[in-house]
C-alpha cells in the first residue's frame, strides 16, 4: 500500500472488449497508479477479407503509449517469468477472457477483478445476458481479488444497477463498463489507504452465466412470450435472436408481448400489419417489430412484410 509514497504503483492491466477500456481509462488516469503493461487476447480476423482486428482494449493502449502483449495463453513458464519480468504490484483485470494460473495471481501484491454481475449470481462468461434472459430486476458490478477459480473470490465491493423492461445487452453493458470503472477506483483508493475489506462468496448461492451458444439464439416458440422478448433483449445487438419462417432463417432484432392469447399452435402468425407479425408461443402473442433476413439490412416489420410477403400466410 502506497497511501504517503510519491512512488506510483506498477500495474498490469488485463481485458479485451469494450467492458474494460473505462477501467483501463480509470486506471491510467490515477495519479498514483503507472500501467506497465496491458495484456489482451490475440487479434481475431474480422470481416470478409478476415483481416485480423484488434480489440477495444489494445487500441486504448496503443493510445496510451503503454506496451501490449498477446499471449494464446498464460500457462507456461516462459509466460510466467515475462509477466514476472513487469515487476508489477498490482493486477487489475476485466472481461479478459483467458484463465489465469496461480503462478500469475501470485506474482503482484494483489489481483483485483471487475466483474459485471453481483456475484455469486452469474460467474463466467455471460452475466450480462443472462441476467436479462432470467428476468433479474436488479444486477450490478464485484469488484472481487482474484483466485484461480472462476469468479469465486472474495468480494471487496459491489454496485448496484437496476435492469429496466425495456433493458437490452448493450445499455446495460454501456451502464455496467462505466460503473465497473466507478467501482474500480474505490477499492484501488481503499487498497492505497488500507481500508480494504473482503467478504467471502456464499458457495452455495453460486450461480453460472454459460457462454451464448447458437441454441441460446433460437427462439423456441413453445415457451412464454415473456421468456422469448427476454431472449430478443437479452441478445441485443449481438448476437441476436433467430427464428425461421419457412425456409428463411431471420434474426430477430426487437419484439413485444401481447396480451392476447391464440389457440393457434405454437410458431403460427395469427397476424400481421403495420405494427408487426404476431406470432403464437406457449402463453401469449409475441409480436416481432424488426427483423432482419440472410443478407440483407435489418428492417421494420412492415418493410418485411411488403418485401417477404411470400415468407408470411395469407391472414
Amino acid at each position: 500500500m502506497h497511501a504517503n509514497s510519491t512512488t506510483r504503483v506498477r500495474t498490469i492491466f488485463a481485458g479485451t472488449p469494450d467492458f474494460a477500456v473505462p477501467s483501463l481509462q480509470a486506471l491510467h488516469a490515477h495519479p498514483q497508479i503507472d500501467v506497465v503493461a496491458v495484456y489482451t487476447q490475440p487479434d481475431k480476423p474480422a470481416g470478409r477479407g478476415h483481416l485480423r482486428k484488434h480489440g477495444s482494449v489494445k487500441q486504448a493502449a496503443m493510445d496510451f503509449s503503454i506496451p501490449v502483449l498477446q499471449p494464446t495463453s498464460l500457462k507456461s513458464a516462459a509466460e510466467t517469468v515475462r509477466f514476472q519480468s513487469y515487476s508489477a504490484e498490482l493486477l487489475v483485470v476485466a472481461a479478459y477472457g483467458l484463465i489465469l494460473p496461480q503462478e500469475i495471481i501470485d506474482t503482484q501484491q494483489i489481483a483485483l477483478n471487475v466483474h459485471a454481475s453481483l456475484l455469486p449470481r452469474w460467474r463466467g462468461a455471460a452475466p450480462i445476458q443472462r441476467a436479462i434472459m432470467a428476468g433479474d430486476q436488479h444486477t450490478g458490478i464485484t469488484m472481487m481479488r482474484v483466485v484461480e477459480k472462476l469468479d469465486a473470490g472474495p468480494i471487496l465491493l459491489q454496485k448496484k444497477c437496476a435492469i429496466t423492461a425495456s433493458e437490452t445487452a448493450g445499455s446495460l453493458h454501456d451502464k455496467l463498463m462505466l460503473l465497473g470503472a466507478k467501482a474500480l477506483t474505490t477499492v484501488i483508493d481503499d487498497w492505497l489507504t488500507g481500508r480494504i475489506n473482503e467478504t467471502p462468496q456464499n458457495e452455495s448461492k453460486a450461480v453460472y452465466a454459460n457462454k451464448i451458444t447458437t441454441d441460446d439464439r433460437i427462439l423456441d416458440w413453445t415457451r412464454s412470450a415473456v421468456q422469448l422478448e427476454r431472449q430478443v433483449r437479452a441478445l441485443y445487438p449481438s448476437p441476436i435472436a433467430t427464428m425461421k419462417l419457412g425456409t428463411e432463417r431471420l434474426k430477430v432484432w426487437s419484439a413485444d408481448v401481447l396480451a392476447g392469447h391464440s389457440r393457434q399452435p405454437v410458431g403460427t402468425v395469427v397476424a400481421t400489419g403495420e405494427s408487426g407479425i404476431d406470432i403464437a408461443t406457449g402463453d401469449r402473442l409475441l409480436r416481432i417489430t424488426r427483423l432482419q433476413p440472410d443478407g440483407k439490412r435489418a428492417m421494420s416489420a412492415l418493410d418485411f412484410i411488403n418485401g417477404f410477403r411470400r415468407l408470411l400466410p395469407v391472414i
